[in-house]
């Protein structure tokens, strides 16, 4: 597909030519992993235990020769498939919208420009920008820079590094051991370089690998496993009681058919199997309205964690700052030109990097000039030499031009001890004024010759300044006033740090702690550092991993952001690890739980408040859900218990869970934040999402309902017929439903109208209608074993819905 056209074409594909191509052979992508289909959410809830347990009450009640009840149960048994897949198919819509959303990206040189475009649109014959940290996108061959560093350990296994180098005379043909020859899905570990694609999407190395693994499934969250383990539990309680309830009947009545009916009744009661629907839900929405926030959920555990983080350590640039350098200062300004010639020189010819893009971006100086496009070599900066330095080739040797910290130009040139002070005062006066400050040197060599075999020439400093981002001072202020901490953790001067920090509102009293001294200290030492210190500068990408360690062993639910490659243990060990969707290395962005889309702080503390509402409405969902199925369970059994004729049916259960599904998925999911989410600390991090006190305020909040129903029905027995005191009990159980689900879904506070509460009003409405259908139409009354209370009756039962579903929520504002 590559044409010796393509070859000599330095400006990389036109953007009709690429068009045409990504037509011919396709985009660049493995074949996808396919979400959930109509026809495997069908198959999944078809073999649900509450769909098994109605369709086994519709089928004995045709055996009966009841047909008329059989037919209902078996449309009511398909309308709840129905709810429970439309809930399935929204969750799904919103994972496949995520998916779209986290597409990887690439930037190419098209019509002579550097464009960043999705990577599924590169084609064969692109010429592709490779930088440190990013998956290759394609498979390709090197055809200028540096050496590149890159690890194959996904195509082969091993985990040593493998050095790619552009093609020599002399070298092996082109294949899949030639030195230039780079593989779709490798990391570049070290050094950047430009590659021309040979083969995409299923072509690849890595697509053939994928097309046998695109029908995997996602693995379930440790809460949707614990919620089916509970599930699990409760569905053997279930025909545990079905069985109790049957043998009751036939042994103390001798109406074994009734006692099959009441346990199915009591069997389909008991079964929660909201649980699993109301977090495949809310796990999907939730990830959906984080996504609106800029902030991208790669791993859905980190919803739950996100509201209970207790410390947030950040980055400075690009995540408080607006990462959109300038250049400020130039000293000394009498080599101004100069000194931004060798700044230049010392920075990527294509950049990528903010101060790079700077750098060569501004007013081209009148100083030394490259002779080459590209250097000829390039040592990127180490843990151990924090500079750049990188070789152009001259007629009578190469020319050396380095940048980095200025500890290490100071080093690079062998400054005596005097001119060392004198610069690092003029450091400690560009930083004190908000300045990201580097040096610049230079020096001739010969070709071979390694960089530090001789003392480089001092040229001077550049101050960059980057902006305080707007919404930084109140979002931190938020964090502040919702007990969680913020530090602020940089690889910058101290003084430059502190500047920052002040600026955006964090804690500066305790100074500032640099990477030297903490890598002096004791775990003991460290920890006592961290009570009270909230900025770390001269902080190395290794060292954030000890700052993790450390919190964690405070008892901290820690947040860690990072951008590089070698931010990628720390973002693994953190509870959420956060990587930078605009500047982020790949390497980090799959480390990471969460990939903030606009690199902004405040999107942090906007998930940390998204995350607080998330774990409050599903615990709220939960409590209504294991509520609700007291009464329902409670008044299948008491009138066995009691000698009483039957109050629920089947049918009756099928009706009520019409309504709960949705409730439990869609009203509580809705409900916004309360006025008080971000003026508390956070939660203790051992405390359950579903613990013992939501299940002791899940099982009074049902003993209420059951109280008053089972009320409702004992004195309608007495006042009026069976029919009659059933249908009081059942109205006054429904009723309660609603407002049950009202009182625990307002227990976060606002109006109890307002507009993001339609849903509710809409189903209570629907239910309203249906149940006056059921009652006044005299062949559904019939059919539900019903008849219209009087007045009175109907009166007490009215009010015992509104006391019995609604005294949580006086009990809660009284208080």
């Amino acid at each position: 597909m590559t044409t010796a056209a393509d070859q000599n074409d330095a400006q990389g594909l036109s953007a009709a030519e690429a068009a045409r191509r990504l037509s011919e052979v396709g985009p660049n992508a493995a074949p996808a992993r396919r979400g959930r289909g109509l026809a495997r959410i069908i198959a999944e809830t078809l073999r649900e235990p509450m769909f098994l347990l109605l369709l086994a009450a519709a089928g004995l009640y045709l055996l009966l020769g009841d047909w008329r009840e059989g037919i209902f149960l078996c449309l009511g048994a398909t309308a709840a498939l129905g709810l429970v897949i439309s809930q399935e198919a929204r969750s799904e819509r919103a994972l496949a919208a995520l998916r779209d959303l986290s597409q990887p990206t690439a930037r190419v040189l098209r019509d002579g420009e550097v464009q960043r475009i999705p990577a599924r649109e590169i084609v064969p014959g692109d010429l592709v920008l490779i930088a440190e940290g990013e998956r290759i996108p394609a498979d390709g061959r090197l055809v200028s820079n540096d050496v590149l560093g890159v690890d194959e350990s996904i195509l082969t296994g091993e985990s040593a590094l493998v050095d790619k180098r552009r093609a020599e005379p002399g070298d092996a043909p082109a294949g899949e051991t030639a030195p230039d020859q780079l593989f779709a899905g490798t990391m570049t570990l070290r050094g950047q370089g430009l590659a021309r694609v040979t083969r995409t999407g299923a072509a690849t190395s890595l697509g053939q690998i994928d097309a046998s693994l695109a029908g995997l499934a996602e693995e379930p969250t440790p809460l949707q496993r614990t919620a089916g383990r509970l599930v699990g539990w409760l569905g053997v309680m279930a025909l545990a009681f079905c069985a109790l309830v049957a043998l009751a009947y036939g042994l103390v009545r001798g109406a074994w058919i009734d006692g099959g009916l009441a346990g199915l009744t009591v069997a389909i009661a008991l079964v929660p199997e909201e649980f699993p629907m109301v977090l495949a839900v809310f796990l999907a929405l939730g990830a959906r309205r984080l996504a609106r926030r800029r902030v991208l959920v790669r791993r859905n555990a980190a919803i739950e964690a996100l509201g209970g983080a207790t410390v947030l350590c950040v980055d400075k640039t690009g995540t408080l700052t607006e990462n959109r350098m300038r250049v400020a200062r130039l000293w000394p300004e009498a080599s101004a030109n100069e000194l931004w010639a060798i700044g230049r020189l010392a920075s990527a010819p294509r950049p990528s990097d903010p101060m790079d893009r700077a750098l060569q971006e501004g007013a081209k100086p009148s100083g030394r000039a490259a002779l080459d496009p590209e250097p000829s070599r390039v040592w990127p900066l180490t843990a151990e030499r924090m500079a750049v330095i990188q070789a152009w080739r001259q007629a009578d040797g190469v020319l050396l031009a380095a940048k980095g910290a200025p500890e290490a130009i100071i080093a690079l040139c062998r400054l005596p001890a005097a001119e060392a002070e004198q610069v690092m005062e003029e450091v400690r006066a560009l930083a004190q004024a908000g300045l990201r400050v580097l040096g610049a040197c230079v020096r001739e060599a010969q070709a071979d010759e390694a960089p530090d075999a001789a003392a480089f020439r001092f040229t001077g400093l550049i101050g960059f300044e980057d902006p305080l981002r707007a919404d930084a001072p109140a979002a931190i202020a938020e964090a502040r006033a919702a007990g969680v901490q913020v530090m602020m953790i940089t690889g910058d001067h101290p003084s430059t740090a502190l500047a920052v920090a002040r600026a955006a509102g964090l804690e500066v009293e305790a100074g500032v702690l640099l990477g030297a001294e903490l890598a002096q200290l004791d775990a003991s030492a460290l920890a006592a550092r961290l009570a009270t210190v909230r900025v770390f500068a001269r902080v190395a990408p290794e060292q954030k991993l000890a700052l993790v360690q450390a919190l964690k062993a405070r008892g901290e639910v820690v947040v860690m952001t990072g951008d590089g490659v070698n931010d990628a243990p720390a973002l693994e060990a953190a509870h959420i690890g956060v990587a930078m969707g605009r500047r982020g290395s790949d390497v980090a962005r799959e480390a990471a739980d969460l990939v903030l889309l606009d690199d902004s702080f405040a999107s942090i503390v906007g998930g940390v408040r998204l995350g607080r509402r998330i774990f409050a409405n599903l615990r709220r969902a939960l409590t209504y859900v294991t509520a609700i199925h007291v009464p329902v369970a409670g008044l299948a059994i008491a009138p066995v218990l009691l000698g009483l004729p039957p109050l629920l049916y089947p049918m009756h259960v099928m009706l009520l869970e019409l309504a709960i599904d949705p409730i439990c998925a869609l009203v509580f999911e809705g409900e916004p934040s309360g006025r008080n989410a971000m003026r508390h600390p956070p939660r203790k991090r051992e405390e359950a999402l579903f613990g013992a006190a939501e299940l002791r305020r899940a099982m009074v909040q049902g003993l209420g309902v059951l109280a008053a129903v089972l009320a409702v029905y004992l004195i309608g027995l007495q006042q009026a017929s069976e029919l009659q005191a059933r249908g009081a009990a059942f109205l006054a159980l429904a009723l309660s439903n609603l407002v049950l689900a009202l009182a625990d879904a307002a227990s976060g506070g606002g109006r109890l109208f307002g507009r993001h509460r339609w849903i509710f009003w809409a189903i209570s409405a629907a239910l309203a209608v249906i149940l006056s259908l059921v009652m006044y139409v005299p062949a559904l009354a019939q059919l539900f074993r019903i008849a219209p209370p009087p007045a009175a009756l109907l009166g007490m039962a009215l009010a015992a819905a509104v006391v019995g579903g609604g005294w949580p929520l006086v009990v809660r504002r009284a208080g």
